[in-house]
């Protein structure tokens, strides 16, 4: 069910509209859809965790054209327990999983998309939530899903446990990097919580985990203010979600369509290892390592990654058009 605010025309002449997404066990999912309802393609982007899908405005600034030409259709949506979506009962019955996220994502295209070819586009946690649809429903992909564009993102593997004592010392002596990295997203959330975005200190955090070395002020603080608008308890309900996924296996799906995979040379959460194990086992798709780059691809390089995702749309589009 879709619950719609009246279209608008946006600056850039765009069609926007928002909706709620609600699921079956209550959450609402708040979405923004730009563009025409008969676009020849739709495009849906999936934000990461303590994020929102403001994440994706600099990629979506870089599409405002084509989408103001008609040619296409953009659905942006906030994961639930982020930006403005609701929980659900899920936290309160059992712990949330990626796979969930999953299973939103295909009531998003069932009511926001249910007809059309459609592109994913899924960023960091938003990748992984493609990866579970695709294990979840696959008979979508190569059907109405025609293209998946991974950036800075993972099928599993973030938090390995060690297999015996010398792994266990290793750990302890030299961490892994995601180790490092959620250490340090904990200490992100704990000085957020006694410093503004703006501050020094918290940019600081923020650049040094997430952002490489071309990155400007105004892009670390701006990630810095999403991710602030985010919630203590979306930090800590999505921590061991995070480390339990595991989608190496069940990645099939995935072959019957064009992927494009990036990832930056520096990304401390979702290092380059994940995106090159992906590529392993997706053996047509595109693997992009972006060098001087951090984990916060469609705010570093929104341009490589708009590339991507046109260069799946087109194909989109000539598959629909030799239909």
């Amino acid at each position: 069910m879709t619950a719609a605010a009246p279209s608008t025309a946006t600056t850039s002449n765009v069609w926007r509209r928002v909706a709620a997404v609600r699921t079956p066990d209550g959450a609402e999912l708040h979405a923004t859809i730009d563009g025409s309802g008969d676009a020849p393609v739709t495009l849906v982007l999936a934000h990461g965790w303590t994020l929102a899908q403001a994440a994706w405005d600099d990629v979506a600034d870089l599409l405002a054209p084509r989408i103001a030409s008609g040619d296409l259709r953009l659905v942006r949506y906030d994961q639930r327990g982020h930006g403005r979506s609701t929980w659900g009962s899920a936290p309160d019955v059992a712990p949330i999983s990626i796979d969930q996220l999953g299973h939103d994502l295909g009531e998003v295209l069932d009511q926001l998309a249910p007809a059309g070819p459609v592109v994913l586009g899924g960023h960091s946690m938003g990748g992984m939530t493609i990866m579970c649809l695709a294990a979840a429903r696959p008979q979508l992909f190569g059907d109405r899903v025609r293209g998946v564009a991974l950036v800075s993102t993972s099928a599993g593997d973030l938090n390995p446990e060690p297999r015996n004592r010398a792994e266990k010392i290793r750990q302890r002596l030299t961490p892994g990097a995601l180790t490092v990295a959620l250490a340090g997203a904990r200490a992100i959330e704990r000085i957020r919580r006694l410093l503004p975005p703006g501050h020094p200190r918290h940019q600081k955090m923020v650049r040094d985990l997430l952002y490489g070395a071309d990155a400007s002020e105004e892009m670390v603080l701006a990630g810095a203010e999403i991710m602030h608008a985010s919630t203590v308890r979306a930090f800590t309900v999505f921590l061991p979600a995070l480390g339990e996924h595991d989608k190496r296996q069940e990645l099939a799906a995935l072959t019957n369509v064009p992927v494009e995979i990036l990832v930056g040379d520096s990304d401390k959460l979702t290092p380059k290892r994940h995106s090159r194990q992906m590529a392993d086992v997706l053996p047509d798709a595109v693997l992009h390592v972006v060098e001087r780059t951090g984990h916060m691809l469609t705010q570093e390089r929104p341009r490589l990654v708009t590339d991507a995702i046109e260069r799946l749309l087109a194909a989109a589009a000539a598959d629909r058009a030799a239909a």
